[in-house]
């Protein structure tokens, strides 16, 4: 089974975005189809396959399977506790669909994502991730077939899909577009090196809860520095490792802290 955004275009009404084509493509190959289109199907990265901004496209290895069962795993050889996905499948479904590259394994022995490698990977225009599943591809696959690995973290999951949906989520809220206003997005945590700066809402005062007065001053500019002081001192605390690959703070991140009376 392979699927793919759905276009409410009446015939010979496609807006400029649809005429233009998606600016990301985006593959992914599991056994389990279904989990990761519900997700892609909802939200703003539904809303952005159904504009055309984004073409994900979920191919589910089962369908080139021959045998009643459509069996997509074996036992190791060797012995061992668990399955192993067997190579034919995902080779079948490689150069059946032909995906776009790189194709990327979801596996702990990849390249972490982070908020820069989303950007990469954005950037690209295009790209396929392989769901593994039980213990994992045959090494067949990981040695002849993909491009390389990536993983969301130091930690295992059932399989590929949660994390193939991690990554869709990362990557596809960069595409310019995706969001209605960009200034969210270069504000994000990571974005800047940073985490993000508080933010806060209607009521003003909230069980005795005030907001800061210089976020109802007026004075935009003096807003921005606050933010970025703020920012500065959440990451000190949670995130220390951050400003030190930053090389500590610039002579500007000092004035601003100095400007607030605030210390890290």
């Amino acid at each position: 089974m392979t699927t793919a955004a759905p276009d409410p275009s009446p015939a010979g009404s496609e807006s400029s975005e649809h005429a233009a084509g998606p600016r990301l493509r985006v593959d992914v190959l599991t056994i389990f189809p279904e989990m990761v289109e519900t997700f892609a199907s909802a939200s703003l990265l539904g809303k952005a396959r159904q504009r055309g901004l984004i073409d994900v496209r979920v191919h589910d290895l089962r369908s080139v399977t021959l045998d009643p069962h459509r069996s997509v795993d074996d036992s190791p050889f060797g012995g061992g506790a668990g399955m192993v996905l067997k190579p034919e499948p995902i080779f079948d479904t490689v150069e059946q669909v032909q995906p776009p590259r790189p194709l990327l394994y979801l596996s702990p022995a990849g390249r972490v994502l982070t908020q820069a490698y989303a950007a990469e990977l954005a950037s690209l225009g295009g790209f396929s991730l392989l769901c593994g599943r039980y213990e994992g591809v045959d090494e067949r696959v990981r040695e002849h077939l993909v491009d390389g690995e990536i993983s969301i973290g130091d930690y295992v999951l059932a399989g590929g899909e949660v994390a193939a949906a991690v990554i869709l989520e990362a990557v596809s809220r960069l595409v310019p577009g995706m969001v209605g206003n960009f200034g969210s997005v270069e504000d994000d945590s990571f974005s800047q090196g940073l985490l993000e700066y508080p933010h806060y809402t209607r009521p003003a005062s909230y069980r005795g809860w005030g907001v800061p007065e210089v976020l109802t001053s007026g004075d935009h500019a003096r807003v921005a520095r606050w933010r970025r002081a703020q920012a500065l001192v959440r990451t000190a605390r949670h995130r220390p490792e951050l400003l030190t690959a930053r090389g500590g703070l610039s002579p500007a991140d000092r004035a601003v802290l100095a400007e607030f009376d605030l210390e890290i």
